[in-house]
C-alpha cells in the first residue's frame, strides 16, 4: 500500500490547490478525484456559466447598440458553437490544473475515494480498487445539486444545474425553480437567447441572502428583459404530457397558477457529498461535516473544507480554506476571515458584495453611517450605457472603519476587491475617501460614497 503525507480527497478548487500548497510545502501527496479535475466550479458551476453569460452580455450589448445608432441587423447565433467554446474554455483550464499537478509531482489517482478510521482511502475505479494510506487527510468532496421532494417530479425529465449544460437546442420556454444566485445568473442566459422565462422563488424576494436593495434593482432588470418574477410560491406539483411540462406553484396567499414550459431548472441550491466519509461517524454540522476554527474534523488529522463544511459555498471560499487546512496539517493554527470575503452575482448588472450586511449590523447593535451612491451620476457609466445600480458603504460610526459594501452594476465583480483590500487591512472611510480614483470610472461611486459619509461629499 503507497503511503502519502497528505491524502486529498476531491479534486475541485479547494481540493487541487490544497494539494498544490502542500506539495510545495515539501510533501508528497496524492490527489483522489472520481470525476474531472476542478470540480463543479470548472465543469459544471462558474466556468461554463460565466462563459455563457458573457455571450448574454454580448448580446444585450449588440440590441442596446441600435439606439446608440449603430445598425446590425439579423443577429442570430448557434448553441452548438456557443456551448463548443464553453467546452474549449473547460478543456484549457482542466489542462492548466493537470499540468500543475505533474508538475507538483502529486500523484493523482482517478476513481471515487472511500475514506476509513485507519486513514486509508480505497480508490474505486469501476470493477478496481486499491488503497493507499496518508499521514494527514483533507475531505474535499463538494456537493451536487439538491432536488426537493415535488409531486410528480420523478416521471418528469427536468434539469439540474449539473445537466443544463447537456442542452441541445434552445428552449422556448423555461420555468427556473429557485431565485437565488444560480436561478437568477441562468435566467439571464436564457432570456438573451429569447426564451421566455419565469422565476418561482419560495421566498419574498430574489437572491434572499444578500442586500433588499440589490434585490429591488435586480428585480427591476429582470423584469425589463421580460423575465416573469414568482416570489413567495411553492411548486406544489410537476406533470408532463406529450413533451409539455407544467409547474403547478400556490402563491403565499393561496392563490394557483399553472405553468407550461419545455424546460425546468431546478435551481434551489446544492447538499454536500458525504458518501466518501459514511464509515467515520464524524460530528455534523446540520447536514455538513462539523469542523474547528481550524477546519479540523472531529477526529484528528482529518480536516475538511469547501461545500462539504457548508457556511459561503463559494470557489474562493474552499480555495482560501484549503490553503488554511494545509497551514494547520502540522499543528499551525491559522484561522479563517469569513467575515471579509466578497460575494458575486454575475448577471447583467452584476452584484457584489463584502463584509456584513445592514439587517448584522442592526442585529449586533453596531452603530454605524451608511451611504448609498447611484451609478446614473457617474460619468463612466452614463457614457456606457450601464446606469443601472449603486454603491452603497457601511462604517464603523465612531472609527470611520469600513464595515460592508454592496455594489450592482457594470463590472462591480472586479471592483469589489478595492473594498475588500481596505477591510482587509482594517482601512477607514477617510482612507477610501482620500484615493484619487481614475476618472472617468466606475469607480469613482466608491470614492463618492466615502466622502459623503464623512460630509466631504461633491457629487451628492
Amino acid at each position: 500500500m503507497t503511503s502519502y503525507d497528505v491524502i486529498v480527497v476531491g479534486g475541485g478548487p479547494g481540493g487541487y490547490v490544497a494539494a498544490l500548497r502542500a506539495a510545495k510545502n515539501g510533501k508528497k501527496i496524492a490527489l483522489v478525484e472520481v470525476d474531472y479535475l476542478g470540480g463543479t466550479c470548472l465543469n459544471r458551476g462558474c466556468i461554463p456559466s460565466k462563459t455563457l453569460l458573457k455571450h448574454s452580455e454580448i448580446i444585450e450589448s449588440i440590441e442596446k447598440a441600435k439606439s446608440w445608432g449603430i445598425k446590425t441587423e439579423n443577429l442570430s447565433f448557434s448553441l452548438k458553437e456557443m456551448f463548443a467554446r464553453k467546452d474549449q474554455v473547460i478543456a484549457t483550464l482542466r489542462s492548466g490544473i493537470e499540468h500543475l499537478l505533474n508538475a507538483g509531482k502529486i500523484d493523482v489517482h482517478n476513481g471515487f475515494g472511500k475514506i476509513h478510521k485507519d486513514k486509508s482511502v480505497t480508490v474505486v475505479n469501476g470493477n478496481e480498487s486499491y488503497s493507499i494510506r496518508g499521514e494527514k487527510i483533507i475531505i474535499a468532496t463538494g456537493s451536487q445539486p439538491a432536488v426537493p421532494p415535488i409531486n410528480g417530479l420523478d416521471s418528469v425529465k427536468f434539469h439540474t444545474t449539473d445537466t443544463i449544460f447537456n442542452i441541445t437546442e434552445i428552449p422556448q420556454s423555461i420555468v427556473i425553480v429557485g431565485g437565488g444566485v444560480i436561478g437568477v445568473e441562468f435566467a439571464n442566459i436564457f432570456t438573451s437567447l429569447k426564451t421566455e422565462v419565469t422565476i418561482v422563488e419560495l421566498g419574498n424576494r430574489i437572491i434572499p441572502t444578500e442586500d433588499e436593495d440589490a434585490s429591488k434593482t435586480l428585480l427591476k432588470s429582470l423584469k425589463k428583459k421580460g423575465i416573469k418574477v414568482l416570489t413567495n410560491c411553492q411548486v406544489t406539483s410537476i406533470e408532463e404530457c406529450d413533451q409539455k411540462k407544467t409547474v403547478h406553484i400556490t402563491s403565499e396567499k393561496g392563490q394557483t397558477e399553472s405553468l407550461a414550459a419545455k424546460e425546468i431548472l431546478l435551481a434551489v441550491g446544492r447538499k454536500p457529498n458525504l458518501s466518501a466519509v459514511s464509515e467515520l461517524d464524524l460530528n455534523m454540522n446540520g447536514r455538513h461535516i462539523a469542523v474547528d476554527e481550524y477546519l479540523e474534523t472531529s477526529k484528528k488529522d482529518y480536516f475538511a473544507i469547501g461545500d462539504v463544511i457548508g457556511g459561503l459555498q463559494l470557489a474562493h471560499v474552499a480555495s482560501a480554506e484549503g490553503l488554511t487546512a494545509v497551514e494547520n496539517l502540522d499543528g499551525k493554527k491559522e484561522k479563517m476571515n469569513y467575515k471579509i470575503m466578497p460575494r458575486c452575482i454575475y448577471t447583467n448588472p452584476q452584484v457584489a458584495s463584502v463584509g456584513m450586511s445592514e439587517p448584522e449590523l442592526k442585529e449586533k447593535g453596531v452603530k454605524f453611517k451608511v451611504n448609498k451612491f447611484s451609478f446614473s451620476g457617474n460619468g463612466k457609466a452614463l457614457s456606457s450605457g450601464e446606469t443601472d445600480g449603486f454603491s452603497k458603504v457601511m462604517i464603523d460610526e465612531k472609527y470611520g472603519e469600513i464595515l460592508g459594501v454592496v455594489m450592482v452594476g457594470s463590472h462591480v465583480t472586479e471592483m469589489i476587491s478595492q473594498s475588500t483590500a481596505y477591510m482587509v487591512l482594517e482601512g477607514t472611510v477617510d482612507e477610501l475617501a482620500s484615493m484619487v480614483q481614475p476618472h472617468p470610472s466606475l469607480s469613482e461611486v466608491l470614492m463618492e460614497s466615502a466622502n459623503s459619509l464623512i460630509g466631504k461629499g461633491i457629487h451628492s
